[in-house]
């Protein structure tokens, strides 16, 4: 059993202190609570130590520090992982949050980034030179955990996965030493680290390619909750007809309150979120073929730059909300899991949602063992999430959110993307991965044999 980091010794921890550019704090500093707070309200973990590192030396002597004195350490970056895996109790956190530089090669149409930056960051700095590379949906988002998962968002039917834009990453292994991955340079590493997650060590630096995006056509479009079959038919039929310049994820939600007219205000709706990338005449077919589908309750659809539509979704939910979610790859959206999906259209606060997001289109462009991400056929993503600001509804929004998966499960693929997992379990992180989970455990071997990146989604070494 690891050693508590709470209690370790002051004279230890201060000599560690002396080393570092960045800070470390304690329980009893005035600034650990804001330092241990994360995007999940529902969360509430509390270390014995945060190392808030400055630069790449920190990261290498708090993996150090952590294993000499036999302390569990997790990785915090932009701290939204659903279930807190960026915290644990009593251990140590190398806290990755103040590493944010970026460098952008317009040339060369690439991106340097380090990890704490969000994607909201890395969208402005790549904005200014009309070139984005693929992300998720809310701005938020720190570059490492979605990435180091797989990452999918508004791109990903044109660009593929947030992985399949990673060109090589700088990474400090358990035993102290930065390396760096790339398809050149410790091959295995780099195929384990797309979609593999946090098991195989800090990574300190992502290099990405980057697209020419700039403007893009999107927004909302919302239809009456009771035409949920007659559209979610009409969806599964045009997705995979439909260009990689068109996205749109299907959403069952409560209309919030502004920017919507108030006379929505509260209603339950099932809809779109578009975003295009192609030419009017294109944007124009897909856009009717929804409207002609059912009539719509709401649209509003309109030209933006790219990082409009990235934050679009960052007002309606800022950190401290209690967060609960599970997700599944779905490869077709039977009759019978509309059905499901029907009984469980009445959201249980106006958070609380169910998107399906595409992951076809270039996605399927890749063989399932060239990356970690191995489910290259499936044709979405699904999440469904409870979401409320009152810790009062916690058991409420986590009731509704595991019904309606255990309803679903079994009409989907099985296993999930792991950013949307909460703490599931060997058998769902195996189920995620399918035939390339004994290769990552081998990987996993020869990285870090003695598991010591094991708060994640973990993948234990082959022994």
């Amino acid at each position: 059993m690891a050693t508590t980091a709470k209690d370790a010794d002051e004279t230890t921890i201060e000599r560690f202190r002396e080393g570092l550019r960045g800070t470390v704090i304690r329980p009893d500093d005035p600034e650990f609570d804001d330092a241990r707070t994360i995007y999940n309200a529902m969360i509430d973990k509390r270390p014995g130590l945060i190392v808030r590192c400055a630069n790449v030396g920190d990261v290498i002597a708090a993996v150090k520090f952590a294993r000499e004195q036999d302390f569990e350490a997790a990785i915090r970056s932009g701290g939204h992982s659903g279930p807190g895996l960026g915290l644990v109790d009593d251990g140590l956190v190398i806290d990755l949050s103040g590493m944010t530089g970026i460098h952008v090669d317009p040339d060369a149409k690439t991106v340097r980034v380090e990890p704490g930056c969000t994607w909201g960051d890395v969208d402005s700095a790549t904005h200014a030179f009309g070139l984005a590379t693929v992300s998720g949906v809310i701005s938020t988002t720190g570059v490492s955990g979605l990435t180091l998962g797989g990452g999918h968002g508004y791109l990903t039917r044109k660009y593929g996965l947030t992985i399949d834009n990673l060109l090589s990453a700088d990474v400090v292994l358990a035993d102290g030493r930065l390396v760096r991955a790339s398809e050149d340079e410790h091959e295995d590493l780099f195929w384990a680290l797309r979609g593999g997650g946090g098991n195989f060590g800090v990574v300190v630096s992502f290099e990405y390619e980057l697209h020419p995006v700039d403007t893009v056509v999107g927004g909302p479009l919302f239809w009456p909750i009771s035409e949920l079959e007659t559209t979610m038919r009409w969806y599964r039929e045009w997705l995979p007809q439909a260009p990689e310049d068109v996205y749109a994820f299907y959403l069952i939600a409560e209309v919030p309150g502004e920017p919507f007219p108030e006379e929505l205000h509260g209603k339950n709706v099932c809809g779109l979120m578009w975003c295009c990338l192609g030419s009017e005449a294109e944007t124009d077919a897909a856009l009717q073929s929804a409207r002609d589908a059912a009539e719509p309750l709401f649209e509003h659809v309109e030209s933006m730059p790219y990082p409009a539509i990235q934050g679009m979704f960052d007002g309606l939910y800022p950190p401290g909300d209690q967060w609960y979610w599970k997700g599944d790859y779905v490869r077709e959206l039977t009759d019978d899991a509309i059905a499901v999906h029907e009984r469980f259209s009445e959201v249980p606060t106006p958070k609380s949602t169910m998107h399906l997001y595409p992951i076809d289109g270039a996605v399927h462009d890749v063989a399932p063992d060239e990356t970690a991400w191995s489910v290259r056929d499936a044709t979405w993503s699904m999440v469904i999430v409870g979401v409320d600001a009152d810790p009062a509804n916690d058991k409420k929004i986590t009731k509704w959110a595991r019904d309606y998966w255990h309803a679903l499960h079994p009409h989907t693929v099985g296993g999930s993307y792991i950013n949307f997992m909460m703490e599931e379990g060997e058998d769902r992180v195996q189920a995620s991965y399918g035939d390339n989970y004994e290769r990552l455990r081998a990987v996993k071997a020869t990285y870090d044999p003695d598991n010591f990146f094991h708060v994640n989604q973990n993948i234990e070494p082959a022994n």
